[in-house]
């Protein structure tokens, strides 16, 4: 029986490129593994796979009985409903430390970089496996995703040593302009379901005892939401409404600008106050120099809930 690699529910490029990759690495020294997924792709993504010549991975979201590597998260909240009823042989991730927890030991790879796709970039480096062509580009695209193309403070240089190696493998002379076709395909959002947009990069989090959903949608242009974003304020309260959160977030990034508008609904009605130092106005706050969920939004509202 073969093990799994999955990353979080609603998968983003990171997430599915990783279990591609690590897949294979795993496959590769003996130990037969799949790469799977815990929800629909985003436009992104189908971007990249269809650019690499990837089929999607299969959409698997009970593991019960199962034993498999959890990539890009270690939250409870973001992985498979019955994951305690798995065996986790391993987490390879780059956010914060989780509250994922085993009962044997396991494969750690934490890393403080931009990208998961960085860390898997050195587990092959340290098993001394090559990267096919293919793999490589998908990589390559995940990093440049996660650190919106080198522009995001969680954007390290192993991440930028990594995206130039890789490319080099994958045949790719310029990283960045394919980086940029990239999130042209994610800022398409016209004829797009306002709900689906929402949740294309939305995460739920636990944070002393309050879930906090926080969603965010990057593109070149913030005018493209002129005309909806009514319709996603809406949204997200009745998103809040649905889960029973205490809050939910909107990041609608600007990452020509770098920075980001937030639309807030919560049952508290300072929270940006007490997060960012900045008050809502009419369930909205810009702000300016924040790209990134994981090290600009997430630890000062953390703090925040403590």
């Amino acid at each position: 029986m073969p093990h799994y690699v999955v990353g979080h529910k609603i998968p983003d490029s990171d997430s599915i490129c990783s279990a591609i990759a690590l897949s294979y690495l795993k496959t590769t020294l003996g130990e037969e593994t799949v790469p799977a997924r815990l929800g629909e792709l985003s436009p992104e993504t189908l971007f990249i796979l269809d650019k690499f010549g990837f089929e999607q991975p299969e959409l698997k979201m009970s593991y019960a009985g199962e034993s498999l590597y959890i990539v890009d998260h270690s939250e409870r909240t973001q992985g498979p409903d019955d994951i305690d009823e798995a065996t986790i042989l391993g987490i390879i991730d780059h956010h914060k430390l989780g509250d994922i927890t085993t009962s044997t030991p396991l494969e750690c790879w934490i890393r403080p970089v931009g990208c998961t796709n960085t860390i898997i970039k050195m587990m092959y480096d340290f098993h001394n496996v090559e990267i096919p062509k293919n793999i490589a580009g998908a990589m390559m695209c995940a990093i440049l995703s996660d650190t919106v193309i080198f522009k995001s403070p969680t954007c390290t240089t192993a991440d930028i040593k990594c995206v130039e190696a890789l490319a080099e493998i994958a045949g790719i002379d310029d990283p960045e302009t394919l980086g940029m076709e990239m999130f042209k395909v994610k800022s398409a959002v016209e004829g797009t379901p306002v709900r689906d947009l929402v949740l294309r990069d939305f995460k739920d989090f636990d944070m002393n005892g309050n879930l906090v959903g926080i969603g965010q949608l990057e593109v070149i242009d913030l005018a493209i939401f002129d005309d909806i974003k009514a319709d996603l304020e809406a949204d997200i309260a009745k998103l809040k409404a649905e889960g029973n959160r205490h809050t939910v977030l909107l990041l609608l990034t600007d990452i020509m600008k770098e920075g980001s508008e937030m639309l807030v609904v919560s049952d508290s009605a300072d929270i940006t106050e007490r997060a960012y130092g900045k008050a809502t106005s009419e369930g909205k706050v810009w702000l300016d120099g924040v790209l990134s969920r994981k090290k600009q939004v997430v630890p000062p509202l953390q703090e925040a809930f403590a």
